[in-house]
């Protein structure tokens, strides 16, 4: 985002020591810099980021989340280390002859300020595979990655394939010797997903090669490990085999007794990730209260897991418009630490007026339009959204249970909405390598939508969705729509964007949305799909009506954020971090 806010995003990290122990005393943990330093920091695994500045462009909500988790830590000054792959390759879409056609572009870690630090090696069955560690210092943050020429890119092989499992453990065994070389030690290990087990079975196996006993080693690395679960089914996880285990993973543990111990996790010979991950760590969050309280996961004997609710939060910084993130700090409604201000911070929020909200959507609409000016729609051409026109969006990642095609079961309908109420309708995500079904249903709407007279007008697709796109909808669109199948979406945090930048959030009441009451957005309510799609509808026009009546912009408005702007703030979920963790 070379003209935009992500690449200049201004964090004001704590200016003194004094600032710091504010903000633990703030969350209640006076004593947490002493658990916490540069030598010993928070470290942060995830195979996936999403931080285009910086060279990772990540797959969706996962990244985007680990890209927030230390934009956040930099602003707080907690030591942190995010632990990735750097991807030499990433993948790309564009539009050609009304078909959506993948490509790829290579990438350098030297070409976006990383240094190289030194080699580490991990072990196959047949040979031994040399990594590159690089890293990035970004005040109290860091990023440290591992990566090679043949590495590849995100997600790239079948899921439960030999690539991924060696991706997997690349950034397992391959990122914990990476923190050795640059001298530190995990105060706590955070794992995003099961992809990154194997970086608690490192840990594991280096206690227990350097004496420990097993027993002793597993109590301390329990301790010391959260796993953070953002899949709500297990059932939905690859699993791998004994043979696989037996050539990527059992060549890299020096220890019997752990290699015993990770044998006996085997059922019928293949081992879904969980299983282990569920053991080894003894924190345990899921990213919502609703998905904390319905993820159905059991450990080996049978027995449910019980997880904590920590719901996911985004860096306001980043993707709330500057003019309006001034406005929540000049006004009394965010304090120095993004948090909603402790005292008057609800009777602030009722003071926003009308004219503010509007004055500010048509800064955000303009910002919208400069990045929209170099993007094209499925037809190669630009676009540009009126300012006096209305603006509904659906920007995530698509995949079936997020329903992208629900706002288009009934296509004249939804164009009478969009012609009466001078709307326009943007659709942006991106369907993931291998997915034909979704794939299917996205040519299908393209090709709904061109032979429809005003849809071909009003609807415009966006391919090759990324976090620059995703900022600039947040910013410009006035209203979202988030239609997941509820039951199924752990949290989402596009959502979130939408509120904080004062638009009006239409949805399912499902992941993070369903942390309150669902009379606080334009909720899309239905026993069956007909009756949320009548409902979806129903929200359209009282959003579009709802704009242009002060009384009832400010209402849903001051709502919205009320109910939200804490749950969306990523200070708060920091500090809800740091505090289940220490």
């Amino acid at each position: 985002m070379e003209n935009n806010q992500l690449n200049h995003a201004t964090y004001h990290p704590l200016d003194s020591v004094e600032e710091v122990e504010e903000f633990y005393q703030a969350i209640k943990r006076e004593k947490l810099t002493h658990k916490l330093s540069v030598n010993r920091p928070y470290c942060y695994w995830t195979i996936e980021t999403y931080d285009k500045s910086n060279g990772i462009r990540g797959g969706g909500g996962l990244g985007v989340l680990a890209a927030d988790m230390r934009r956040v830590a930099e602003q707080l000054q907690v030591p942190f280390v995010l632990v990735t792959p750097f991807y030499p390759w990433e993948s790309h879409q564009k539009m050609q002859n009304m078909e959506q056609v993948d490509y790829h572009e290579e990438r350098h870690y030297y070409d976006f300020g990383f240094n190289y630090v030194d080699k580490v090696q991990i072990k196959t069955a047949t040979s031994g595979v040399e990594l590159d560690v690089v890293e990035k210092q970004l005040g109290s943050s860091r990023f440290l990655c591992i990566t090679e020429p043949n590495f590849g890119e995100l997600y790239s092989g079948e899921s439960g394939s030999d690539h991924r499992l060696y991706q997997e453990v690349a950034l397992g065994f391959g990122g914990y010797q990476a923190l050795k070389k640059v001298g530190l030690r995990p105060a706590v290990i955070q794992l995003n997903e099961v992809a990154t087990f194997f970086a608690a079975v490192a840990r594991l196996d280096e206690l227990v090669s350097s004496g420990m006993d097993f027993y002793e080693a597993v109590v301390y690395t329990r301790k010391h490990t959260l796993y953070t679960n953002h899949t709500l089914v297990q059932a939905a996880e690859a699993t791998f085999s004994y043979s696989q285990f037996e050539q990527y993973v059992f060549p890299n543990i020096k220890s019997v007794a752990v290699r015993r111990w990770l044998s006996d996790k085997f059922t019928d010979g293949y081992i879904r990730l969980s299983t282990p991950t569920v053991e080894i760590a003894e924190l345990r969050s899921g990213v919502s209260k609703l998905h904390a309280r319905v993820a159905n996961y059991r450990d080996i004997n049978g027995a449910k897991i019980k997880f904590k609710s920590v719901t996911n939060g985004i860096h306001l910084r980043t993707w709330i418009l500057p003019e309006i993130m001034d406005y929540y700090h000049e006004h009394g409604i965010l304090n120095r630490f993004d948090l909603p201000a402790a005292r008057g911070f609800e009777e602030a929020v009722d003071k926003i007026t009308a004219d503010d909200i509007r004055r500010l959507k048509q800064l955000g609409r303009r910002r919208l339009n400069d990045i929209l000016h170099h993007r094209t729609d499925q037809y190669g051409n630009p676009i540009h959204i009126p300012e006096d026109a209305f603006l509904f969006d659906f920007k995530r990642r698509f995949v079936d249970y997020k329903r992208p095609t629900l706002p288009f079961n009934d296509p004249d309908r939804l164009a009478k909405i969009l012609l009466d109420n001078n709307a326009h309708y943007i659709l942006a995500g991106r369907v993931h390598m291998g997915d034909s079904n979704m794939f299917t249903k996205l040519m299908n709407v393209l090709h709904l939508i061109d032979g429809h007279s005003v849809l071909r007008e009003r609807v415009h697709y966006l391919p090759d969705y990324d976090e620059e796109l995703g900022l600039g909808l947040s910013l410009g669109a006035n209203s979202s729509i988030n239609t997941p199948i509820v039951g199924l979406e752990a949290c989402g945090t596009s959502w979130m964007k939408d509120i904080a930048n004062m638009g009006l959030l239409i949805s399912t009441h499902d992941g993070g949305v369903a942390d309150m009451p669902s009379d606080n957005y334009l909720t899309i309510d239905g026993k069956t799909e007909e009756q949320e799609t009548e409902s979806l509808y129903k929200q359209m026009v009282v959003a579009t009506k709802t704009w242009s009546n002060d009384a009832d912009l400010e209402y849903w408005i001051h709502k919205e954020l009320k109910a939200y702007l804490d749950i969306c703030s990523g200070s708060r979920m920091m500090r809800d971090y740091l505090n289940y963790l220490f």
